[in-house]
């Protein structure tokens, strides 16, 4: 009998839990079952990962969704002002800074499951109002608490992902999808299939438009009324396939206008779906253009939002891990 060698992702995986105890990995061998231990097996693997950064740099120039409050930074302190401080003679400087953000500024954020409502309810049938009754944030008033960002599931932190691709597969290479371009379920259904890629319930699924490119070259493009995005059958898709987290190389996600007119008239309607119906986290500002030009389809998603009590978002410093080729 030939030995199965392990793909190295598949360690990357393992929950926090497990990283505490031992890890046990089981080989085949000719001889039959032997079982290999110890973390330093994880830990060689580990350092031997391709790692890509899915996150833009952010400044005051940044493209925000004009629904969200302006962001700003500036040294409250700087090296010119505190030498001396501690009376050391002049030895010790330093430097800090005052921010102003939103949960809902960065390249990339993550909406937490209490972000939108459909109908004054929340995901899991929650009331809206009493959920945000209090201003210090979700769930203060007792109602809600666990929509809110803090408690993005820690299973989640790192978890399998795959990339479609959509750019490359309607376009034929890496330009971005036209404007206002709907992608449907058959467009994420295809694009798996083309790739090769097989997604798993509770998989972490970003989708490239091409548009992440814009949003450091062209922030007005980036933010303008029509742009590409998922509509409201790619979102079923992603809801039927067992998705957990879902993001794009888009501002809003969902392609703009981010309106529908079946059954009925609504605004944002795949935020709706996956966040208050379905409870499916949402990723906006990916970068995704590494991952793309590798053709890295299949990988380790890390995704670890600011554990801010209450905060119905957070930015964030995705990255992604995979072998190395």
């Amino acid at each position: 009998m030939k030995t199965r060698h392990l793909f190295p992702i598949s360690l990357l995986l393992l929950s926090t839990s497990s990283l505490a105890s031992e890890l046990q990995v089981t080989q085949t061998a000719n001889s039959g079952e032997a079982k290999v231990t110890t973390n330093a097996m994880f830990i060689e693997q580990l350092s031997q990962a391709r790692t890509f950064d899915l996150s833009h740099s952010w400044d005051e120039n940044s493209p925000i969704a004009a629904v969200n409050p302006s962001y700003s930074m500036s040294l409250n302190s700087s090296h010119a002002t505190t030498r001396n401080t501690f009376n050391d003679a002049g030895q010790l400087s330093f430097s800090s800074e005052i921010m102003q953000f939103s949960g809902h500024h960065g390249g990339p954020t993550i909406d937490a499951l209490g972000h939108i409502g459909r109908d004054g309810l929340l995901y899991g049938g929650v009331d809206a109002i009493k959920a945000s009754a209090d201003k210090r944030g979700l769930g203060r008033s007792g109602v809600g608490a666990e929509l809110a960002i803090d408690h993005y599931p820690v299973d989640l932190l790192t978890n399998r992902g795959v990339l479609l691709d959509v750019a490359r597969f309607i376009n034929g290479d890496s330009s971005p999808l036209a404007k206002g371009f709907d992608i449907t379920a058959a467009h994420l259904e295809q694009t798996a299939k083309a790739q090769g890629t097989t997604i798993n319930r509770g998989d972490t699924v970003f989708i490239r438009t091409g548009w992440g490119r814009y949003f450091s070259e062209n922030s007005q493009l980036y933010t303008a009324d029509e742009a590409a995005g998922v509509g409201v059958s790619g979102a079923q898709y992603l809801i039927d396939i067992g998705a957990r987290v879902v993001g794009n190389d888009t501002l809003t996600f969902e392609k703009r206008p981010p309106i529908a007119s079946s059954p009925t008239f609504q605004v944002f309607p795949v935020h709706m779906m996956l966040l208050a119906d379905n409870g499916i986290y949402m990723i906006e500002n990916l970068n995704l253009e590494q991952l793309a030009t590798a053709q890295q389809y299949e990988f380790v998603a890390v995704v670890p939002p600011l554990k801010i009590r209450g905060a119905t978002g957070s930015p964030l410093r995705v990255f992604a891990l995979a072998t190395k080729h």
